[in-house]
């Protein structure tokens, strides 16, 4: 069944929490969208997009980003993850290493620095960079209109240095020994080194309610379809075992947390958890530093550490990756192609991140604004590609009734890593050398496949010598 939901303009009262710099509410913008609630089943086959708004277009609004969301469905794309939409603390905002923007001088040259999108000022408000709240009713529309579900980055663990909460409810936060709110620490009391966002005291339940609220106000008033949750396991269990049923109740949302605690899935908490872990060993084995056995050591303890119906998001890139690891390019070099087709043939959720799909080759700046490039290449075409066999193929179905996975044995497991998946009688197989060198190898796999890369035909025959050259792959169905 359906849900209609109807986006009604909001009061005086609410509009007063945004940031004055917005245009102003047209008060007559009612906007009816109709869009099946977000299922299961739609998890199987689904690829997710994270958005960096300020840095996808030259003019970086919500309004450039809407005018390419119909594209998105070439690749596959069936939700929108959005980074934080909202205004950003001008209190302590970060410049370029451990410099804030008071530390400089030269007002000019302050401007150009706009802030981290995770020290946010006003939970329930839209920064002006972007637009405003319209724009936002727009972007989401458009999406919905396209068939694809929509989810807020949200900031749960710490707020920007300037949002009313420390005027008016300085309980809210944690402090230290003199009584003055704090920045996140460690365990031990050392700084996290997250100088312009003050750490919020979660043994305040005033506090707990005000973000839920806050939260639900999105999925309420304005139909949005789920949060990405910005380091949820800092945030207490307990806090979420309250806040997302709540949520659910008012609509079937999705929920993704920047974490791989087992915990949080616990009780249909969180859908989906980070895949930090293969992501690392990704990286490892594109500089050479692991082989094959590592993977594989992961894939068999994934489901002792996870419950067989949790979700893995697999990428080879985000916003942080980018930003302070390296681009694609930097980080993985001629064995990216192989990498990015593995996280969406393994087992979860592959992530495209902005500029991904259009061979970005440089570390966009994170404080200021900067630009993706726009041209279709080869990133354009693989994604295409296995964005459609995603969403097709049940033998890459990777979400709660995930399709089966087995290893397939070759003479060489170090350097080669062949599985079968099989789903409800279909089939597929991904073949890769993930090495540097070119290796000849006997596989235990034979019969007459497609290669669905190029729809050619590929023949394996006993006992099935192959020669792949370095860091090449295949994806076979049957």
């Amino acid at each position: 069944m359906k849900k209609i939901l109807s986006f009604l303009f909001l009061t005086p009262f609410l509009f007063s929490c945004g940031n004055k710099d917005n245009k102003s509410i047209d008060p007559s913008m009612e906007t009816t969208i109709e869009i099946q609630p977000i299922t299961d089943e739609v998890l199987e086959s689904a690829v997710i997009y994270e958005a960096n708004i300020r840095q996808y277009s030259p003019e970086g609004t919500f309004e450039a980003f809407t005018k390419d969301i119909p594209q998105l469905k070439e690749l596959g794309v069936k939700i929108i993850w959005v980074m934080p939409i909202f205004p950003i603390s001008e209190v302590k905002r970060k410049a370029f290493g451990d410099l804030m923007i008071e530390d400089i001088e030269d007002l000019e040259e302050r401007k150009k620095y706009l802030g981290s999108y995770y020290a946010v000022s006003d939970f329930k408000a839209i920064n002006p960079e972007f637009g405003d709240l319209n724009d936002f009713r727009k972007l989401l529309q458009t999406a919905h209109d396209n068939d694809m579900y929509v989810i807020l980055d949200w900031v749960p663990n710490h707020t920007g240095w300037d949002h009313k909460w420390i005027f008016e409810h300085p309980d809210y936060y944690t402090k230290n020994a003199q009584g003055e709110i704090t920045d996140p620490l460690n365990e031990d009391g050392t700084p996290v080194g997250w100088q312009d966002v003050a750490d919020l005291n979660y043994e305040n339940m005033e506090m707990q309610e005000e973000m839920i609220n806050d939260m639900m106000y999105w999925v309420k008033e304005e139909g949005i379809d789920g949060f990405r949750c910005d380091m949820a396991g800092m945030v207490p269990t307990s806090f979420w075992k309250k806040a997302i049923p709540r949520l659910r109740a008012e609509k079937d949302i999705f929920m993704l947390a920047e974490s791989d605690y087992p915990e949080l899935t616990d009780n249909n908490l969180f859908e989906m958890l980070y895949g930090w872990e293969v992501h690392h060993i990704f990286n490892a084995i594109a500089k050479g530093e692991k082989d094959v056995s590592s993977f594989d050591g992961y894939m068999t303890h994934r489901y002792q550490k996870w419950k067989q119906q949790d979700i893995i998001m697999n990428f080879v890139t985000n916003h942080d990756e980018n930003s302070w690891a390296g681009s694609v390019k930097e980080r993985m070099g001629p064995a990216a192609d192989a990498i990015t087709a593995l996280t969406y043939c393994m087992p979860g959720m592959p992530l495209i991140y902005s500029g991904q799909e259009y061979n970005l080759e440089k570390r966009l700046k994170f404080f200021e604004k900067d630009s993706i490039p726009k041209e279709k290449r080869s990133a354009w075409e693989l994604l295409s590609k296995l964005g459609e066999l995603k969403n097709n193929s049940k033998g890459m179905w990777g979400g709660k009734d995930a399709a089966s996975y087995e290893r397939l044995n070759t003479t060489d497991d170090t350097k080669i890593l062949a599985f079968r998946r099989k789903k409800d009688g279909k089939e597929l197989v991904y073949i890769a050398n993930l090495s540097g060198k070119e290796v000849e190898f006997n596989i235990n796999l034979e019969g007459a496949f497609t290669n669905a890369m190029t729809d050619g035909v590929f023949n394996i025959k006993e006992p099935g010598t192959q020669k792949f050259a370095p860091w090449e792959y295949v994806i076979l169905t049957k």
